[in-house]
Formats: structure tokens, sequence, C-alpha cells
């Protein structure tokens, strides 16, 4: 068996190690030669999407995975004749839901050795959630680090794990608005998606900082673009207009990857041993990437990865949330 949980304290350049995997493997194809058996990963979101295509992945290479799920039915509906998964109910909106979840899993006595962040909301109409947050940044950012906060115990308890926060090429619609994260103000769908996008590489980049001395190490990742439920906000119309979908309702843009190529990043980051060592960076295309130069849609941009911008970001959430790993 590959061993994946090592670590190493220094931090990680964003360039590109050749991983030999790229734009079109899948995440079967990424772990073909891996044995997970008596791993055990946490995927949120992992009935849906790209999620469920990671859970699939897993399980046919030999994990364990614990699905959270708002909808447990819906997730049981579709987990259905997988083996080795189990379905924990978990609304990453609702701290309270977060901290129940936390306590089930803690109580079981049990480590994890893998957790992706795969859930998320994109470009909802505004939405206010909790505290009165802003949804996505509540959903795709808040609810998430509270739950790596939380169950941090699990994640260090079999020597280290991996976190790999699902990030997504629209953080290159803006850094993080500091001046009014919560848009109280002029709301604007996709700002508010590419903020939180921003915060899910910026959560990886200081929890890596955080964990690598007990062993855990945090990538982000961008998956692609695909097409999935994550569109849901979004009418035929519009998506025909964004020229994602044709008028019949099939994909129409050839650069898309399928669900199964999309998972591959995320599965990758959570299991590869060409990243023993390694933390702290933004990956696509199962591999790392490298800086983003102006005028080019690949890469990560340069606030994504600044650590000065994610240790603000890193407290800013303590104080939203009143969770850390210090248990405080």
């Amino acid at each position: 068996m590959v061993t994946i949980n090592q670590q190493q304290n220094s931090r990680t350049a964003q360039h590109s190690i050749g991983s030999g995997f790229g734009y079109r493997s899948t995440a079967e194809e990424v772990l073909l030669n891996l044995d997970l058996s008596g791993r055990t990963a946490l995927v949120t979101g992992g009935y849906s999407g790209l999620g469920l295509e990671t859970t699939r992945a897993l399980v046919k290479a030999g994990a364990r995975v614990i699905v959270p799920a708002r909808r447990v039915y819906t997730a049981e509906q579709a987990l259905s004749g997988l083996q080795n998964v189990e379905i924990e109910e978990l609304d990453l909106s609702d701290l309270a839901s977060v901290q129940a979840f936390s306590r089930r899993i803690l109580g079981r006595g049990r480590g994890l050795d893998m957790a992706i962040l795969s859930a998320g909301i994109m470009a909802c109409p505004e939405t206010r959630v909790g505290l009165g947050w802003e949804a996505q940044f509540a959903i795709n950012h808040l609810g998430h680090f509270a739950l790596i906060n939380s169950i941090w115990p699990a994640l260090v308890a079999e020597g280290g794990a991996r976190v790999v926060s699902v990030s997504s090429g629209a953080h290159h619609i803006t850094p993080i608005r500091w001046h009014d994260v919560q848009f109280k103000q002029d709301y604007d769908r996709w700002q508010a998606y590419g903020q939180s996008k921003t915060a899910n590489i910026l959560f990886a980049v200081e929890l890596d900082k955080r964990g690598a001395s007990q062993g855990v190490r945090a990538f982000a990742v961008h998956p692609g673009s695909i097409l999935t439920p994550l569109q849901r906000h979004f009418s035929k119309d519009e998506l025909v207009s964004f020229g994602w979908i044709d008028e019949h309702g099939a994909p129409a843009d050839p650069s898309f990857k399928t669900p199964q190529q999309g998972a591959a990043t995320q599965v990758w980051a959570a299991t590869s041993p060409q990243l023993i060592g390694l933390g702290g960076v933004y990956c696509e295309d199962c591999d790392i990437a490298e800086l983003a130069r102006e005028g080019v849609p690949n890469g990560v941009k340069d606030y994504a990865v600044d650590p000065q911008e994610a240790l603000r970001l890193w407290n800013l959430t303590v104080e939203l949330t009143s969770v850390d790993i210090s248990g405080s």
C-alpha cells in the first residue's frame, strides 16, 4: 500500500511537478495503482456531481467513505448499491448542524485519512443564512472551515491526513472583498461566487501552514468546467447563452470535462504519493498549477495564495464561526 499521510514543514511553490496525468484524466485513472483499503475519507457533497464521482472512485479503490448530506434521503438514493459508504446528516449553512455532525464523528473514536470539501453552491440569487451571512461565502467557505476545525482530532489521529478544498477558476473574478465580505450592498452573484472560491484557496494555504507539523496537509483544486447540478441556479436559456449547452440541452462546449474527469484532480490531491511532503498549493488538471499570467484563465492568482491574505481570512473566519483548531 502507498502511504499518503506524510509530512514536511516546508511550503511548496506553485510549479508543475509533471504528474503524468492531465486534463482528460479520470478519477479512476489516478487511483489505478493505489490500494486505499483501511483508509477513511470524508467527502462533502459526496452524493451529487463531482462529489458523487469522487465517492465512487474512492470506494472502488478500497476506501470507506463518509458522506455528509443535507438531504439524507436524496443521498441514500444516489449512493444506493455502493459498499463502504456511510451517510450522516449535515447542513453546512448551520453551525449547530456542523457541531452536531462533528460530535458524532469524533464520538466514534476513529481517524480520517482525507477530507474532500466538494459541496458548494454557485451564482445563486441573494440568500442569507446563519447570522445574515451571504450564502455562497457561508456554505462554500465558513461551513467547511467550521467542519474541518471541529473534526480536527480525527484528522490528526492517525498521524495526519489530507484536506482538499475544492475551489474553481472563478477565483480569478475577485480577491476577498474586505470592504464588504457579506455583500451588504450591491449583491452580485458572480462576485460572490468568485470570492468564495478565493476563500477556498486561502483556507488551504493557512490550514497547511498550521497543520503540517501534525501531519495534516491541505490543497486547493480547480476541477475544471463540468456540467453538474452546481448549475441549478441557471435557466436553460442562460446556459445556452453561455455556450455551455445547445438548444436541445446537450453539452455544447468541447472543452468541458466529464464528471469523472472533473473529479480527478481532487482525488489526485487527496491520495497521490507524488504530493508527499507538499502542501498549501493550488492544483488543476491533476498537477500543481503555475501562477496565473495576465489574460490567461489558467493558474492561480497571486492574491489567492498570499499568506498574509490567508491569515487575515483565517482570523476573520474564527471571529464569525467561533471555531478554531485550538478548540477556542
